[in-house]
């Protein structure tokens, strides 16, 4: 039995339009709320405080703030009798004495506590680390767009790389409207997105590029559907058996890695859409057809 063809491009319009709402969307809460650098970028100091009974962060927090310790983050980590605490580098402050400056102030409010962590990050180096961080996404994508123009043609580079960008941006902008903290790990995985997502786009661009071929009689609507559903079943493959991991890394990862996991966990899902809307979609307003990749071999010729 045959399994029918969906006709992915039939619903082009509304997928560009929910594309471009997720785009704005992450934009302006990029502009209004930013993004919650972690101290890999800041520069600060990350301290870890654990409790024997449960306790709330956001009584913590507000004896910290009384206490003179401002823009103080508190949150549990772990398990409900744990906190971390992230404040930016206090001016004026023995740095290498602040753990046991925060445990004694808490012991004296709450009682027991233990100091289990504590990491400082100066600022000139969480400065220096988000700049390099911003200028190896922008590396990657104008690498990626000269790979896929030299392997098909300018067309597809654009397709390929508005769609990275659409991705990136998703991604990125879940974190400004959550208040994730974004540090290296989140970096990597921003990093992670862009391959795995142009890893996909590529597949399909290869097999649109070879129907275009051999479907001489197909309108490009028609050539992209077929193309499309030839590559699904490898899309979704991919996509499920990776999330498999990353829900998993996201349930028992910790911590540590759910920032990680969080970013490309969204990236998969975005990226594998993009493959199929983004991606496609701009080949059809861009009038790729099969005249115009003859054109693109000849000149390579």
């Amino acid at each position: 039995m045959r399994i029918p063809e969906i006709d992915f491009m039939a619903h082009r319009r509304l997928a560009m339009g929910i594309s471009i709402a997720l785009v704005l969307l992450s934009l302006v809460a990029l502009a209004v709320r930013g993004i919650s650098f972690g101290l890999d970028f800041t520069g600060g100091v990350l301290v870890e405080i654990g409790f024997d009974q449960d306790m709330e962060p956001e009584g913590v927090r507000v004896l910290l703030e009384q206490s003179g310790y401002e823009d103080s983050v508190v949150q549990n980590f772990g398990d409900a009798s744990t906190l971390l605490v992230r404040m930016p580098t206090q001016e004026g402050r023995d740095q290498a004495s602040l753990g046991n400056e925060l445990l004694a102030l808490v012991k004296a409010e709450h009682g027991s506590a233990d100091l289990r962590r504590i990491d400082f990050i100066g600022p000139v180096v969480g400065e220096e680390l988000r700049e390099q961080g911003g200028l190896a996404v922008l590396v990657a994508l104008a690498v990626v767009m000269l790979y896929i123009m030299f392997r098909f043609t300018g067309k597809f580079s654009v397709g390929a790389v508005i769609a990275l960008v659409h991705d990136i941006a998703i991604a990125v902008g879940a974190f400004a409207i959550f208040g994730w903290s974004f540090d290296l790990s989140v970096l990597a995985a921003m990093l992670a997105v862009i391959g795995y997502s142009l890893n996909d786009t590529i597949v399909v661009s290869d097999r649109i590029r070879e129907n275009f071929r051999l479907l001489r009689r197909s309108s490009p609507i028609e050539v992209i559907n077929t193309s499309l559903n030839q590559t699904l079943g490898r899309t979704l493959v991919t996509s499920l058996t990776t999330l498999l991991v990353l829900v998993s890394l996201l349930l028992v990862g910790g911590e540590q890695l759910r920032g990680f996991a969080a970013a490309l966990t969204i990236g998969v899902v975005v990226g594998s859409y993009s493959s199929i809307y983004v991606a496609a979609t701009t080949l059809l307003l861009l009038k790729v057809n099969r005249s115009s990749l003859v054109v693109a071999e000849q000149k390579a010729e």
